[in-house]
């Protein structure tokens, strides 16, 4: 998972330079940046709890030597549910959203629409590959995702394709192609076993709804508030505003692949009742992510801009790109505690935790500035500073009350993080 994490990251940063290369201009390939952000703010948003409860629920089963098909049967049926109240919830929507978000470009609303549904399957699949312990697989799903898109996004670009649309339901369909490849190979074969309830499959999905909509929607919200408050002259800053926001995130990147390989370990820790080394180990991982931070937001004021107008041909002040990347440092802070709740049981703390920074996006772009970066970076810190001070509470009161973590906990907590971003 770690190793896929880092190829997914890599893939990322390589479509958006290729892709931009491919359409001709910023103001081109702008409809489609907005389309990834739109993208990985609504399907890990939704899907990831689906993913998550199904994970724990097959772990649960196999280890009482059960088989997890009816399992996945209930799980299969609340997807169908979620994809098709919010498809139509979109396709209400769409003229609003082709006009604020996609220039008027249905092809890219089209496109999103493709997206949200094809990463249902995905996102199932994974819980699937989790709770069987076929991490391998897990892998090739998220990692075929990125090598699939950049792939075929240079051969696009290399036989002359140029249209938009074209790059935008490539963002679509490229998770189809990992899935398809772990399905072939029977990874996702599962036996039959006893009837599924819906009590066994659902029992923290309200809260873990709530919680990964907010946090995806917390992680996208720059530049799709840009995008929604900008003027139409406006279109190239957003579209650097973007790459800024992009090259904020590679600590995250490098975060979570880190912390894929750490926190199994941290939860045996806190399973087998040794919660001193526990939280040690929580401390050590909290100084990582303040050097990580502190170096993360000093390098982006110091070199950011040029990395920048290097890589992405891109314009921000040091200081754009400092806020930023202190907003991803503390959301990466945020994200870290916030697992550790979820491993010992804290699922409505940590929902309303990340709806309180949600809020606190809201209030903060609204009140703190006119300057269009200025509102959305005030915005950005401060609904993290408020997620993480809000984990933080909720992990001391966890610790306290000596909740330990079992293997399904420890899998919601391996998987609540948002892997495509």
């Amino acid at each position: 998972m770690a190793a896929a994490l880092l190829v997914a990251g890599i893939a990322t940063y390589a479509f958006f330079i290729v892709g931009e290369w491919a359409v001709g201009s910023k103001e081109a390939f702008q409809p489609i940046s907005t389309l990834w952000f739109a993208t990985f703010a609504l399907a890990p948003g939704f899907f990831l709890p689906l993913e998550q409860e199904l994970g724990r629920a097959l772990s649960h089963r196999r280890a009482l030597g059960q088989g997890g098909r009816p399992v996945v049967l209930r799980i299969v049926v609340l997807g169908v549910g979620l994809v098709t109240i919010v498809v139509l919830g979109m396709l209400v929507l769409s003229p609003l959203l082709v006009d604020t978000l996609f220039d008027g470009d249905w092809w890219m609303m089209a496109a999103l629409i493709c997206a949200f549904a094809a990463y249902a399957p995905a996102h199932l699949a994974r819980g699937v590959c989790s709770g069987s312990g076929r991490f391998r697989s897990y892998a090739t799903i998220l990692g075929g995702d990125g090598v699939v898109r950049i792939v075929v996004c240079v051969v696009m670009a290399a036989v002359g394709i140029t249209a938009a649309g074209a790059y935008g339901f490539l963002v679509a369909l490229a998770p189809l192609v990992g899935l398809s490849i772990v399905s072939l190979r029977r990874q996702l074969a599962t036996e039959d076993g006893p009837l599924a309830t819906w009590a066994e499959v659902t029992p923290n999905l309200g809260w873990l709804l709530l919680g990964s909509v907010s946090a995806a929607a917390l992680l996208n919200a720059g530049p799709l508030a840009t995008e929604l408050l900008a003027d139409e002259a406006d279109t190239v800053l957003v579209a650097d505003f973007s790459k800024g926001v992009l090259l904020a995130r590679i600590p995250l990147f490098m975060f979570q692949a880190v912390q894929a390989a750490l926190l199994p370990r941290l939860s045996r820790l806190a399973a087998q009742g040794q919660l001193d080394e526990f939280r040690r180990g929580l401390r050590q991982l909290a100084s990582v992510v303040i050097g990580v931070g502190v170096i993360g937001t000093t390098g982006a004021f110091l070199l950011g801009p040029f990395v920048l107008d290097i890589v992405f041909d891109a314009d921000l002040s040091g200081r754009t790109l400092a806020m930023l990347a202190l907003g991803s440092a503390c959301y990466m802070m945020a994200l870290a505690i916030a697992q550790a709740v979820i491993a010992l049981k804290g699922h409505a703390f940590v929902s309303v935790g990340w709806l309180a920074g949600v809020v606190a996006f809201v209030l903060a772009t609204w009140l703190s500035s006119d300057d269009l970066f200025r509102r959305v970076e005030i915005g950005l810190l401060v609904s993290s500073i408020t997620a993480m001070v809000a984990f933080a509470l909720a992990l001391r009161q966890r610790l306290a009350s000596g909740v330990v973590p079992d293997e399904g906990s420890m899998i919601e907590a391996l998987t609540d993080q948002p892997l495509e971003t």
